[in-house]
């Protein structure tokens, strides 16, 4: 019996295994309600043993393919597999401060302007490579930066932008490029939160100099842990690759040798001629590479993409219908005129006069088995961990505490199907019937 023959019984018997699997039905107040997690089938298992029989621990032929097909669903010239989002957002960063990159490197002390509304491994690699974080507020409903504010902020040490496009909603690529562009500023994309937005029917991700992605499990698809850094720029791309492979100068690929045909013939530093390139290292760098097992799960994710997509946007206009009757107690989310969020997860912000408080709704929905989650860190400023960082706030943070104090979210994943959607919804209007007594705003 030769090796294929072996290989495609295993593989029928996981295809059995995943058969076997429980698939209990939502039971609405029993069930627990994710925000988030992994939709798979027998393809990801399948994926994932055929790499496992491989016995291929580091990158291989399943990171290669997801690459290259990664590249192509965004249209991007260059992806980069990493261990996890916030990695690519820590190379992306340490990628502006190369020297290679001459005058247009980032300095110590340089700053960079970005939000306090959003998860922490954003604002971290600007820290962490010595840079000043510098804090423009956001709006409500958008959560993204005061586009109106951003031009006033820039001082002569701004040399870069880096912002997410909050849950899935893209912010205002067309004001924050035109900006990037006249004062000659980096801009990265966390994208993180938000494969498959478009702004003018063009991928969030695909207008920065470099964008970040993650594929943690509650994200648009998963493989585990793991991410990705994208660019056009083949300078940009060597030099994350550099920061992730430990700093090395050699860009060849894991098992090949002498890519650049000069392996013995250069002169680098202070080393002897002819020193070892594999072995030549260009900047202070990591290992933040990923497993080609992960990278196996991915490729069947991608593939499963677009549909993640439609059952996201779907949930969140159900979500939105469901909820607009509340507009007097909830700031409900909104959007750029040209933008079209796939969305991570759908917000709600409790006004200030709504005769109710953000923490007596949330513990309500835990309650009834509704899974909630704070938009992150709320606002990184007041965090243990920055009592002494270095940062500037331009004017305030108004909207940043006010959604710190105020806002929480709520799933659409694809896991959440109708059934999930309506009960969601039919607990808020229970919560309302029972905190504002208005049972005329609920539906018979």
């Amino acid at each position: 019996m030769d090796e294929k023959i072996i290989k495609e019984e295993i593989f029928r018997k996981v295809h059995e295994l995943f058969s076997m699997r429980d698939k209990t039905n939502f039971v609405p107040g029993k069930s627990y309600i994710q925000y988030g997690g992994t939709i798979y089938d027998e393809k990801e298992m399948i994926n994932l043993v055929d790499s496992a029989l491989e016995l291929r621990l580091s990158s291989g032929r399943f990171a290669r393919e997801f690459e290259r097909e990664f590249e192509k669903f965004l249209g991007v010239k260059y992806c980069s597999l990493t261990n996890s989002g916030s990695s690519a957002n820590l190379l992306a960063m340490s990628a502006l401060t190369s020297p290679t990159l001459g005058d247009r490197s980032l300095k110590a002390g340089d700053e960079v302007i970005t939000i306090a509304a959003g998860f922490p491994t954003t604002v971290g690699p600007i820290v962490q490579n010595n840079l000043v974080p510098v804090f423009v507020d956001v709006e409500l409903g958008t959560y993204n930066i005061q586009k109106e504010k951003l031009e006033n902020a820039i001082s002569e040490k701004i040399k870069a932008i880096f912002i997410a496009h909050t849950l899935g909603n893209p912010f205002d690529l067309k004001t924050v490029m035109k900006i990037a562009k006249k004062y000659d500023l980096w801009v990265i994309e966390d994208n993180c939160d938000a494969l498959g937005s478009k702004y003018n029917g063009k991928y969030t991700g695909t207008f920065g100099h470099i964008a970040t992605f993650s594929f943690y499990p509650p994200h648009h698809i998963t493989m585990g842990e793991g991410g990705a850094v994208v660019t056009d720029n083949i300078q940009l791309k060597r030099i994350m690759e550099s920061f992730r492979d430990w700093g090395r100068d050699c860009w060849c690929k894991p098992g090949t040798d002498n890519s650049c045909g000069k392996r013995f013939e250069l002169q680098l530093g202070e080393l002897p001629f002819g020193y070892d390139h594999k072995y030549t290292y260009s900047h202070i760098g990591y290992n933040l590479k990923l497993t080609d097992m992960q990278a196996a799960v991915g490729v069947a994710q991608l593939n499963k993409l677009p549909a993640f997509i439609e059952a996201r946007k779907r949930n969140f206009r159900r979500l939105y219908e469901g909820l607009k009757k509340y507009e007097k107690y909830f700031i409900l989310p909104e959007t750029e005129l040209e933008a079209d969020p796939s969305w991570f997860a759908f917000l709600l912000t409790v006004k200030e006069d709504a005769g109710f408080s953000r923490n007596e709704i949330v513990k309500y929905l835990e309650e009834h088995k509704i899974a909630t989650r704070m938009l992150f860190a709320g606002n990184i400023t007041r965090h243990p961990c920055f009592e002494k960082v270095n940062y500037r706030i331009h004017e305030n943070l108004i909207n940043t505490d006010n959604i710190m104090k105020n806002t929480f979210f709520i799933g659409v994943y694809p896991g959440i199907n109708d059934q999930m959607t309506d009960y969601m919804v039919k607990i808020i209007d229970r919560f309302i019937q029972d905190r504002i007594y208005l049972p005329e705003a609920i539906p018979a």
